[in-house]
């Protein structure tokens, strides 16, 4: 779940910290005092583009900042596919800093693309916003939302279709490779033929490129090698060694303690004889002959020639012998194997579409499930003759089956059923995804849920109903809400207020959590406007009573008279 939210310079706001609870997280605040920067900072955070200048005037750059709690040990799993790993608390830290003309995005100080920066989030957070629909605009995500509500029942037989996928892909990879005429095989068992020939009859050994490449740049290096060990023979045969040794013994003439330095003398003495001779016996020994030097260099040169053409290291090449000389062997007995791969081939592919044809049947009967549970649920948020179906048309055999499925709704009375994205406005998509939420609530695995500004438009008991869908959200993930009505922010675990104050000559917005007392007076600003009266603050108290109670009975907790 997101823990925590800080910015730094960004709009109006100077520096605020957001920490964010279990359940249902309620933001709420007077019209224009920054409610909208506070989502719009956690989608910069998570990559979304930068529009206009939202860095605060005077201020070198911004900056956002998301902690995380990873919880699963299946998300952790995911997360380290990314090469993404929680510290000792289970946390990891997504940043963004925005400078002008550039911005540097971070996850546990690790600078990371967009692209990649994507990938994490999106298992970490959804963010739904009047213009963020990203999940109802794409028609890919609604064959996700309808297998992620029926998951129970087509998971097993996704898996069996993704393995007989894979199995038909490789038999059509198979039988693909007999599709050529006589002259085709001809030229390709020439050349397979004079592969095999070319690595035979180098019949590389293992350790030899290592051996051959250390006396080569012996044998090629001979010179320097010789001027070097001479040099070195002239100065141990110069040194003065036997003039100490003579030295220190009519030294000990007058003092015996000198006795151990005259014995380490004669072994060094010893020392530097013996290496004397074996320079020399190295340097006699060292014979550069030519053509041992331009064998070596040939045969080092055939083996990275065939390194480069058939593998990295020998055991690449000799995989890669052996992989041809099987294939040399299939075109031997050609029209056989041909017969063998395509029936392998009809078999693969006859099983694939059983698999998807028993996908498809499990899917529509899904969809028309789907469809009814989400038109129940919008009718309660003021969609009285609302509509939700599935749309299914045919594809190509895939991993994930034949289906391409879409939603298609008519949300008010008269309308034919078009594709969703066609017919609903952006307050109406956001009722609609909450709709779906609330109907995937148990299955699914998104742990943080944002929604901005998703009672527009609404008052009343439509109000109520959303209030109470997002509550039953809440139960199953961390939802984040901006608001500004009083029967959503009566609904919340954890209420914020947002405000603008004129510091210094600035307007600057600030973030509060409230406590009880804090979240009843700010209820009561929600329903009476302008004048506070008792009948006003009684009224928020009655409503955040109401609330407690709606909220205990769907949890199934006694309520005390």
């Amino acid at each position: 779940m997101l823990l925590e939210l800080n910015v730094k310079d960004i709009a109006l706001i100077k520096k605020a910290s957001v920490e964010f609870d279990r359940g249902l997280n309620i933001l709420t605040g007077e019209t224009g005092t920054g409610k909208s920067v506070i989502i719009d900072s956690a989608m910069l955070a998570l990559g979304a583009k930068i529009k206009g200048d939202i860095i605060r005037r005077g201020a070198e750059y911004a900056y956002i900042e998301l902690i995380f709690s990873i919880e699963d040990d299946a998300r952790r799993e995911r997360l380290k596919e990314l090469s993404v790993y929680p510290d000792d608390n289970g946390e990891i830290v997504i940043s963004r800093k925005i400078m002008p003309g550039r911005s540097v995005s971070r996850v546990n100080d690790e600078t990371v693309t967009l692209g990649k920066l994507a990938e994490i989030t999106s298992m970490l957070i959804d963010i739904y916003g009047q213009n963020e629909f990203h999940t109802l605009m794409d028609r890919k995500q609604h064959l996700k939302i309808l297998d992620e509500y029926m998951a129970d029942e087509v998971i097993p037989l996704k898996k069996k279709t993704i393995e007989a996928f894979k199995a038909y892909k490789e038999a059509l990879k198979r039988a693909e490779s007999f599709d050529m005429d006589e002259k085709e095989r001809l030229r390709e068992t020439d050349l397979l033929s004079y592969e095999l020939n070319e690595i035979d009859e180098a019949a590389i050994k293992d350790g030899e490129e290592e051996e051959l490449s250390q006396l080569y740049k012996k044998l090629n290096n001979a010179k320097n090698i010789l001027d070097g060990i001479g040099s070195a023979y002239r100065n141990l045969e110069s040194t003065e060694l036997e003039r100490a040794v003579a030295d220190i013994d009519s030294a000990m003439r007058y003092d015996d303690g000198l006795k151990d330095i005259y014995d380490e003398l004669l072994d060094a003495q010893s020392l530097i004889e013996t290496c004397v001779k074996d320079i020399g016996a190295y340097a006699d020994a060292l014979e550069v002959d030519e053509s041992v030097l331009n064998e070596t260099e040939r045969r080092l040169d055939l083996i990275r020639g065939l390194e480069a053409k058939y593998g990295k290291t020998l055991s690449d090449i000799e995989e890669y012998r052996d992989n041809i000389a099987a294939r040399l062997k299939e075109l031997e007995d050609y029209e056989d194997n041909k017969r063998k791969a395509e029936k392998a081939l009809e078999k693969a592919e006859a099983e694939l579409i059983k698999l998807c044809g028993q996908l498809t049947e499990k899917r529509k009967k899904g969809a028309a499930r789907l469809g009814k549970a989400i038109s129940a649920e919008l009718k309660e948020l003021g969609f009285e003759k609302a509509s939700i179906d599935m749309a299914f048309a045919e594809k190509k055999p895939a991993e994930d089956g034949a289906d391409d499925v879409y939603f298609i709704s008519a949300l008010n009375p008269g309308e034919s059923m078009k594709p969703l994205s066609e017919v609903a406005s952006g307050g109406e998509l956001s009722r609609v995804m909450l709709a779906i939420k609330t109907v995937l609530a148990k299955t699914d695995d998104m742990p943080t849920l944002i929604f901005d500004e998703i009672d527009t438009g609404i008052s009343g008991r439509t109000a109520q109903k959303v209030a109470e869908k997002m509550d039953v959200i809440a139960m199953d993930h961390q939802v984040i809400c901006v608001s500004h009505l009083p029967q959503i922010a009566a609904m919340a675990d954890t209420h914020f207020v947002i405000k603008k104050e004129e510091i210094d000559g600035r307007n600057i917005t600030e973030i509060t959590r409230l406590d009880e007392e804090g979240s009843r007076s700010e209820l009561a600003r929600l329903l009476g406007g302008a004048e506070l009266t008792k009948v006003v603050y009684d009224n928020a108290l009655e409503m955040k009573e109401l609330a407690k109670k709606g909220k205990s009975k769907r949890r199934g907790v006694a309520v005390q008279a």
